[in-house]
């Protein structure tokens, strides 16, 4: 890390973000960052477990003259979205982040930064270190696989807590209390077919789209990303009969929970109507460019020569694998009426690949509200069923109910008040939270969630803003200090 990142303030939070984020840490990767945070509590001489699942709790006794204060978790999880632009080199499995200062916010050069959800985690170890705050029993609970599929959370044991209050810091606003969060599941429509030969003389190119913001499929939906999915079975669908041609694959997107950012596909065309397909290739590429000028200023669509080998979808699964991912909701399906500004329900079109005898497209679906997710999810499967596609469902999590009369709401709200002077945007939030699953699991445990703010989460655009985080700092130890007797 750069000596300006180690220089920011609050110092003893970025300190640990450093020595986290020189830990590779995958979503269902994570045996090295486990070892490291055992190793942090051990260091300490705190109790320090693991469950089946690889999830780690630390434990630290009440601070002097807090022993009477209701016990409280701190929660955050330790995997992180691995994302990067193309033309970057980065071996996610072997190195650390590399982080620089850029004004106020932290960035990591090419690839997602990680404070999704590693500030709460450096919080939580600042906490733990500290001889000096005032706090009381404290579990520190480290989460493994919240990015795909929640699998820790979902694997956490009932009675293995015994705290009475659970902070998750897992908000991506400073100015944000979470008191709820939306239910997600994966919808997978997946189809084969028998390659189909490559007429002679045809040539083949690669169409490619790049340069769209991404983001979270939960928290940034709302503000109308391009899905490059989406955009290029558009452009594909919009040239197909203006020339003979055969597709050899379709790929985009990586992740569940990320806005695709970048979508290719390699196409062998007929010399004789090429000059047809080209003419509608630029039609639609012109098309797309203007109506994303003012959204999506760095998106670019390319065509290229490629050499191709295999075979091509035949021409009735091509056209059913676009028709497809034309008629699939994405983006917001409907807002909150209890939250205004808040999305209640979404389809995210993650990913697509297309080649070698099989077609799959996955989306991730959300709601607030379980029977919205339900009609949703339907929606989603008579569209694959129509396109003959057969669908599967898994990687289902419930949602977080409000809880209008949490004592920690209250807590929380009034020291953001007095420590701020305004109060503070309280809603339930669209990204998924694993509080749900394991309120479902410790249903006594009185919840909120808050933590710096962040942008660009789960993209190579993600940043962190320093002050932001000296505020989430003040707020978090000033919660601690303030928790009330057991009752």
């Amino acid at each position: 890390m750069e000596e300006l990142v180690i220089r920011a303030e609050p110092r003893t939070v970025w300190k640990h973000f450093e020595s986290l984020s020189a830990v590779p840490r995958p979503s269902k990767k994570e045996d090295r960052v486990i070892r490291f945070i055992l190793d942090f509590g051990a260091n300490l001489e705190l109790e320090t477990r693991r469950d089946a699942v690889g999830n780690v709790v630390i434990r630290k006794p009440a601070s002097k003259g807090m022993e009477g204060r209701m016990p409280v978790v701190l929660q955050a999880h330790l995997d992180m979205v691995h994302q990067k632009n193309d033309a970057t080199e980065f071996d996610f499995d072997n190195e650390g982040i590399r982080m620089y200062r850029d004004g106020d916010w932290v960035r990591a050069r090419g690839t997602t930064l990680g404070a999704d959800n590693g500030l709460g985690v450096a919080a939580i170890m600042a906490v733990l270190e500290s001889d000096d705050l005032a706090h009381p029993p404290l579990e520190a609970l480290f989460t493994i696989d919240e990015e795909t599929g929640m699998t820790g959370a979902k694997g956490l044991q009932p009675g293995w807590l015994k705290g009475k209050i659970l902070l998750n810091l897992d908000t991506e606003e400073d100015d944000e209390l979470s008191v709820g969060c939306a239910g997600g599941v994966d919808v997978t429509g997946t189809s084969r077919y028998e390659a189909a030969a490559v007429p002679a003389g045809w040539r083949g190119y690669e169409i490619q789209l790049l340069g769209l913001q991404g983001g979270h499929s939960g928290m940034d939906i709302h503000k109308g990303p391009g899905n490059a999915n989406k955009l290029l079975a558009r452009l594909l669908y919009a040239c197909y009969d203006a020339g003979a041609c055969g597709l050899h694959f379709l790929t985009g997107g990586t992740l569940r929970n990320a806005i695709p950012r970048e979508a290719r596909a390699v196409l062998s065309l007929n010399p004789d109507r090429e000059s047809a397909f080209r003419e509608a290739f630029e039609r639609e590429r012109t098309a797309l460019l203007e109506e994303n000028r003012q959204l999506e200023p760095g998106l670019e669509i390319t065509m290229s020569p490629a050499d191709v080998t295999g075979g091509l979808l035949p021409e009735d699964d091509a056209g059913r694998l676009l028709r497809c991912l034309l008629g699939l909701h994405n983006g917001v399906v409907a807002m909150s009426a209890e939250f205004p500004g808040q999305t209640e329900t979404s389809n995210n079109v993650a990913r697509v690949a297309a080649g070698s005898g099989e077609i799959q497209i996955g989306c991730l679906a959300r709601s607030s509200r379980e029977g919205a997710k339900e009609a949703l999810v339907r929606q989603l499967e008579a569209v694959f069923t129509l396109a003959g596609f057969r669908t599967e469902t898994s990687g289902e999590y419930p949602g977080w109910e409000p809880a209008p009369d949490s004592a920690i709401l209250e807590l929380v709200t009034k020291r953001y008040r007095d420590l701020f002077g305004e109060p503070p945007r309280i809603l339930a939030g669209h990204g998924g939270l694993e509080c749900g699953i394991i309120k479902d699991k410790y249903p006594d445990l009185d919840m909120i969630s808050f933590g710096p703010t962040i942008r660009g989460a789960h993209s190579p655009d993600e940043r962190a803003s320093i002050p932001s985080t000296s505020k989430f700092w003040k707020l978090l130890t000033d919660v601690l200090a303030h928790i009330p007797e057991r009752n």
